[in-house]
């Protein structure tokens, strides 16, 4: 058996340097998670199972590449990571294949100028997944651009934004479309050919997805925005800071549900609004964590 991992955490945005939509702690959560993994003993800190991409080099083309070499030769058992911790945004769906619906993306590096990352990229990649691989994927971005505020954005006394909010305003040539239909179902990324229970999708913390071959945790649900902020003296992901504190604390036998009952507390109990969304089959979201 298999375990690897693709970690992308997208501070610089294009242009290098100042002058992109810059973040400052997705780097910081590529560590976090990094540092976790391995030291729990679920991927090694080798570059053979744990591959890194972070700012100008986490290109859409890398990516989408590294994505492949964490599919490539899966089998059953086999335990694969996906971590993003970036930009967010929403596009009209312009692949035409539904067009009444909107993609959620992510959005690499030089997402201005070669494209965000909708669910139609990655749709074909998942398609060949065999049966019984283990594949969790995180994503510690903005899903969408009417998210709640938290209460607590600057420090007392002090002009400095100490929440960020990670969601890019899509280009105009695909934004006008949300803008003029605001009604429009959103697609969630990432979860190709699922059909989700009734009345579900967006409203729990957990949500049971029929047929998905894959486990999804998402930074906030998909009508609210993913916070980073000063924590522990280092800008972090929220989401992403406080899944790796109760998984260090809990240990590898901890199922999915449970784990994401004390993410969500953690971030409630610090302040922040975002509600952290587990979704995936019956299944696998009450069996313990990567397995």
């Amino acid at each position: 058996m298999a375990n690897k991992a693709l970690l992308v955490g997208i501070n610089d945005y294009a242009p290098v340097g100042p002058g992109g939509p810059d973040l400052r702690g997705c780097v910081n959560d590529v560590r976090d998670m990094a540092h976790t993994l391995n030291a729990l003993g679920i991927v090694a800190a080798e570059p053979t199972a744990m591959r890194i991409l972070t700012d100008e080099r986490a290109t859409r083309a890398a990516i989408l590449e590294g994505f492949e070499w964490l599919l490539n030769g899966a089998a059953r058992g086999d335990v694969l990571i996906f971590h993003y911790s970036g930009h967010g945004s929403q596009v009209i769906d312009v692949s035409g294949d539904e067009a009444d619906t909107r993609d959620e993306t992510i959005c690499p590096h030089d997402f201005a100028t070669a494209g965000m990352i909708t669910d139609d990229d990655f749709r074909v990649r998942l398609k060949g997944l065999a049966a019984g691989v283990n594949l969790d994927v995180f994503l510690d971005s903005c899903h969408s651009g009417t998210g709640t505020r938290e209460l607590a954005v600057l420090d007392a006394g002090s002009d400095e934004q100490t929440v960020v909010y990670r969601y890019i305003e899509p280009p105009v040539d695909w934004g006008y479309f949300i803008e003029a239909n605001p009604t429009l179902p959103l697609r969630p990324i990432l979860k190709p050919d699922a059909e989700e229970t009734p009345g579900q999708l967006g409203t729990r913390e957990t949500v049971v997805v029929r047929r998905m071959n894959h486990v999804l945790w998402a930074g906030c649900r998909n009508n609210q925005t993913s916070a980073e902020a000063s924590i522990g003296g280092s800008f972090r992901g929220a989401f992403t800071y406080y899944y790796c504190q109760a998984l260090r604390r809990a240990g590898v036998s901890i199922t999915r549900r449970r784990l994401d009952s004390l993410v969500s507390a953690d971030l409630a109990k610090n302040g922040y609004s975002q509600i952290p969304q587990l979704e995936g089959n019956g299944t696998a979201l009450g069996q313990k964590v990567f397995t």
